[in-house]
């Protein structure tokens, strides 16, 4: 099985990838592990991508966008050149999301279930195309630089020519992964886990798992978290003999005057007094 981006060694570490595809042979049927979401501007030769959903043949005058997953692959050479090529951009469910939110833009209706979308090349897209040949020729920092402009420029042109829907279904797998955030968030709410922890159990990355925490909590991560430690603490104080001092860490305080200073803000009193108040 190939594995891409990771197979191809790309230099560049960005979430956002670009690469030349070259070969001079066909390949059938090949077992493909897409890591990233994936367009595929085909330039010589022909593809054909056999999904979850369908299977799409695709010529030199369209290019598909491939949603991150399994697929089989087939690519066959040119008769003309003897080659086939492809520029490959690859993405995550993070980069569309930012573009979703910057443009406030939202499926109208809801997203169908598709491992691909296929769109036919223009005069916007070819120009497109072309000035993507010619990040190749630049130093990798300013290629890095550029192609986040890039490609915000093909998304948002998409976009206006279809619609964010095929945007919100590519994307659509992340409410799995909301449903598992509250599971993890509930489980896990008086485990002195980290963010970085938290988003990883999630399968987000950091950004996302904040966005998606502040959606349905309606605060950060962190000040939710501190609430709900230290309403435990307070029932800790209440219902059993343990000293104010010997809880803090449990609360998620590194010292014990931080840990004062916060249960006071919550409930107007310092713990010792909350505990002999109840």
């Amino acid at each position: 099985m190939t594995v891409l981006p990771q197979d191809l060694n790309i230099i560049d570490a960005n979430p956002l990838q670009i690469y030349n595809y070259k070969r001079r042979t066909d390949i059938e049927k090949t077992k493909i592990n897409l890591s990233k979401n994936t367009i595929s501007f085909l330039r010589t030769g022909t593809k054909e991508v056999i999904g979850d959903d369908k299977t799409v043949q695709i010529e030199n005058n369209r290019f598909v966008i491939m949603k991150a997953g399994n697929c089989l692959m087939t690519e066959r050479v040119s008769d003309s050149n003897k080659e086939y090529r492809s520029i490959l951009l690859f993405f995550t469910d993070e980069d569309i999301l930012q573009i979703l939110e910057k443009y406030q833009e939202a499926a109208i209706s809801k997203p169908s279930q598709k491992s691909f979308y296929i769109f036919d090349y223009d005069d916007f897209i070819e120009n497109f195309v072309s000035s993507l040949e010619h990040l190749f020729t630049l130093p990798l920092s300013m290629r890095s630089m550029i192609l986040q402009n890039k490609f915000e420029e093909i998304m948002l042109y998409l976009i206006h020519q279809h619609g964010a829907d095929f945007l919100n279904s590519i994307v659509q797998n992340v409410d799995d992964k909301v449903s598992r955030l509250k599971n993890i968030v509930d489980n896990n709410k008086y485990n002195k886990l980290n963010l970085e922890e938290l988003a990883f159990l999630s399968s987000m990355s950091i950004s996302t798992f904040k966005r998606e925490f502040k959606k349905r909590y309606d605060m950060t991560p962190m000040k939710w978290f501190s609430e709900q430690r230290l309403s435990h603490i307070a029932m800790l104080l209440k219902t059993n003999k343990n000293r104010p001092i010997e809880l803090y860490e449990d609360a998620g305080y590194e010292n014990f005057s931080n840990f004062v200073q916060a249960f006071k803000k919550k409930f107007g009193m310092t713990p010792k007094q909350y505990q002999l108040n109840n």
